[in-house]
């Protein structure tokens, strides 16, 4: 059996590792992607991204208690969100509706996944992810609400993300998602579990089970399309998976929360 010290030492490395993934926070150890740390740490996914959402709703209630509007409060919340994690899942987003959109073959569409300049599909692609986000948190507007939804939309856009990983091949050969590998079972069952808890605890049952059906179609069609065009996920497709999954479950806060 594993000493308690060295399975705390462990927890602890997974999820420095996994907040420097999802944050520009500089905690995580210097060693190196393929050598399956990261594969490993994939389970303290949602975890980190449940810290990334408390910043948001920090901020949305600093904001509303200075007397802002729900409408600009929700924008410094989005701000802050895409400010901790350095734009790391806009990128991805940007990058996969280029890719997917704009090019015809497979190779052009990795070579237009990796060039640093944004195009028409990945600027659309933004505006409609900021758009959605942003009108979901100005519809719910109650701050103790709005801090459930960021907890639960940013935990569970999280926890499907080791799942992707696993099922669906790397496109390509290098880059960071082939050099991450693919996490194991335990990793996956344990992201899952997080992000469904936090889910349930934050929204409710039913609203949970929706969010999950809705992320779960979301991860399948995606899934089908990158295999599809360019043979697998990258990096960036798993940056849009979060992102469809962060809208989806706000959308479903703010659609049960206008249904009252």
């Amino acid at each position: 059996m594993m000493p308690r010290v060295e399975l705390l030492r462990d927890i602890a490395a997974d999820l420095r590792m996994a907040a420097s993934f999802v944050t520009i926070l500089p905690v995580a150890s210097s060693k190196p992607a393929a050598d399956g740390t990261v594969a490993r740490a994939t389970w303290a996914l949602p975890i980190a991204g449940l810290l990334v959402g408390l910043a948001g709703a920090f901020i949305y209630k600093v904001a509303i208690r200075l007397g802002l509007t729900p409408s600009l409060a929700a924008l410094l919340a989005l701000a802050t969100t895409t400010l901790i994690t350095g734009a790391l899942h806009e990128d991805g987003l940007a990058d996969t509706a280029d890719g997917l959109g704009g090019g015809r073959t497979r190779e052009r569409k990795l070579e237009i996944m990796r060039d640093s300049r944004i195009g028409t599909y990945g600027v659309c692609a933004l505006i409609l992810s900021f758009g959605l986000r942003w009108s979901a948190l100005a519809a719910i507007a109650n701050p103790s609400a709005v801090t459930f939804a960021l907890c639960a939309a940013h935990t569970a856009a999280r926890a499907g993300v080791p799942a992707f990983m696993s099922l669906v091949p790397p496109a390509r050969p290098d880059g960071l998602s082939a050099s991450a590998g693919a996490p194991p079972g335990h990793s996956v069952a344990v992201a899952f579990a997080v992000g469904t808890l936090v889910l349930a605890l934050a929204l409710g049952p039913g609203k949970a089970l929706v969010g999950l059906i809705l992320l779960s179609l979301a991860g399948l069609l995606l899934a089908r399309l990158a295999i599809r065009q360019i043979g697998g996920q990258t990096g960036d497709i798993l940056g849009a998976f979060e992102q469809t999954g962060e809208i989806l479950i706000l959308l479903v806060a703010a659609a049960f929360q206008m249904g009252r």
